[in-house]
């Protein structure tokens, strides 16, 4: 009896755009858009070139984002490929605290997967009923876990659209193959606003540079795209 070998996992690119003293957003209940017309543009094509795309729960609650591929012609462009007009939409979750009325849900016809604590995974299933496959993915949620259940699913190139905490979690781990970071022309300055990432033992320090791929400016924005990993090249993105 042979075992067939398990796939890669998936190319995973991270997303993320701050202003310039490293907020993801600010205090107040409105969003704060950090982004401009062309770059967000730019991450309609990122999109547009993955397979799925995950934030966490807390994104999901806050931000209620659609994770669509906005372009028609992007959309097009991916069906007469054979593949779904938008990537699978993924999640994760350590207490099942999900709204099946949220976008995430709701709009769009992507296939939807929410990784849930072991702890979670009967209430998430309860609340969420067919709107997604709700999945084991260990007490606590483990990140790498997930990677090679997608793997095992078909995806190949993952995008992790956030929050800081998810962003961190997968970065920590060293499981970032590329960091997408747009720096917006404005301070936050406020303490109690989220940040890019908390505290944690990163794989790049003074000691082990991250690889500094491209910079492009865009509009009022800039663009700083980091290679993690050697899996990332110079044309990636």
């Amino acid at each position: 009896m042979s075992c067939r070998p398990a796939p890669p996992r998936p190319y995973v690119l991270l997303s993320c755009a701050t202003s310039i003293d490293g907020y993801i957003d600010d205090a107040s209940e409105q969003r704060l858009l950090l982004s401009n017309d062309d770059d967000l543009d730019r991450v309609d094509a990122v999109r547009a070139s993955c397979d799925a795309i995950l934030v966490g729960a807390a994104t999901v609650r806050r931000d209620d984002p659609r994770l669509l591929v906005r372009s028609a012609a992007r959309r097009a462009e991916r069906v007469a490929r054979g593949r779904p007009a938008s990537p699978t939409k993924v999640t994760l979750t350590a207490r099942g605290d999900l709204d099946p009325t949220a976008r995430f849900f709701t709009a769009g016809d992507s296939a939807r997967l929410v990784y849930c604590a072991t702890g979670a995974v009967e209430k998430a299933r309860e609340r969420l009923g067919r709107l997604a496959t709700v999945v084991d993915a260990n007490e606590p949620v483990d990140p790498a876990w997930i990677l090679a259940d997608l793997a095992d699913r078909g995806v190949r190139r993952l995008m992790v659209e956030g929050g800081g905490t998810v962003h961190a979690q997968f970065l920590t781990a060293g499981l970032a193959d590329e960091l997408h970071l747009v720096v917006a022309p404005f301070f936050v300055g406020d303490g109690r606003a989220p940040r890019f990432v908390g505290e944690g033992r990163f794989p790049w320090h003074p000691g082990r540079r991250a690889r500094l791929a491209e910079t492009r400016q865009i509009g009022d924005v800039v663009l700083l795209r980091y290679a993690l990993s050697d899996r990332c090249t110079d044309t990636d993105g």
